[in-house]
């Protein structure tokens, strides 16, 4: 989103959860593990709507060739754009939108079905698709962007908060390796940023690694992470971090990482799931967000 001023407000809404955020900082130790094949990569990257530099991210995707490309405020004009990538990625799902939601994934892996969800409301999509790497395995990626509070868009935080545990109970339902990434519009300590990893029972990388603040790209000394990343257990990371500056308000956020479904015991440790206090939470969350009105124009203004 391009009003720094609600993003940053999520921010300090969530900084009194220091003991969450103290994790973060706090190094862990990570898994050693011998692997054969190449690591998977991906970059996401909110690239907003109204940064007309679309050649900084199609020369960054050239230079870095990532697995998967996650772009999110993605419109028409960036799907245009972006055709110049397509011959070296095949096979996509283009969900072109003027009201800041559009989002679009580009993969070179083979895909064996995508879908398009509109969990919480019909403007709102996220991206489900299931994926065969170049060795045999397969796995599950989730594409999402849930809408910020905002005085000029939404005035709670239902829908995002909504949206995103939609997204968890559909994660939950799913078997086998999964990725989840996107711009969560909310901090990785922020409750229901807690809600999703417990409800979903996938592992947050930035514990242990720092915060890899993504938001915003012109002032590192007030960058936070919204742009957020999930694993389940059976997906081990070997890098993780912020890439250049692509003339949007985000920094992209590349991602590598192994599959190994037989060595999950060593990270089963770092998952939590909900209480049972919780769980009646998340589904009056959900119903909240479905019954929320959204503020959103079609077709956004800068």
């Amino acid at each position: 989103m391009g009003n720094f001023g609600n993003e940053f407000r999520i921010y300090y809404q969530s900084c009194h959860h220091f003991n969450s955020i103290y994790f973060y900082l706090q190094k862990k130790p990570l898994p050693n593990l011998a692997h054969v094949a190449d690591p998977i990569s991906i970059i996401s990257v909110n690239v907003y709507q109204f940064n007309e530099d679309y050649h900084q991210l199609i020369s960054l995707v050239k230079e870095v060739k990532p697995d998967i490309l996650l772009t999110i405020e993605s419109n028409q004009v960036w799907e245009n754009a972006l055709t110049e990538i397509e011959s070296e990625y095949p096979n996509y799902k283009k969900v072109a939108l003027e009201n800041t939601y559009g989002i679009h994934f580009y993969t070179k892996l083979q895909v064996k079905n995508i879908k398009v969800h509109y969990f919480i409301a019909d403007d709102l999509p996220s991206i489900e698709a299931s994926l065969l790497t170049e060795n045999g395995e397969s796995f599950t990626f989730f594409g999402v962007h849930p809408p910020p509070p905002s005085p000029t868009e939404e005035e709670t935080s239902k829908e995002r908060d909504g949206e995103l545990l939609a997204v968890a109970k559909q994660v939950k339902k799913t078997a086998g390796p999964i990725i989840v990434v996107g711009d969560f519009n909310n901090v990785a300590w922020a409750r229901s940023s807690i809600l999703f990893r417990k409800t979903s029972e996938l592992i947050d990388p930035r514990i242990g690694r720092g915060f890899v603040a993504t938001f915003h790209a012109n002032y590192k000394l007030l960058r936070f992470p919204i742009d957020l990343f999930f694993h389940s257990a059976d997906v081990f990371i070997e890098d993780f971090k912020t890439l250049r500056n692509i003339g949007s308000d985000h920094l992209p956020l590349y991602c590598s990482f192994f599959i190994k479904e037989k060595e999950e015991k060593r990270q089963k440790e770092e998952l939590e799931s909900l209480e049972h206090e919780e769980e009646n939470e998340v589904e009056e969350l959900i119903e909240k967000g479905i019954a929320e009105e959204g503020n959103r124009n079609s077709v956004a203004t800068e």
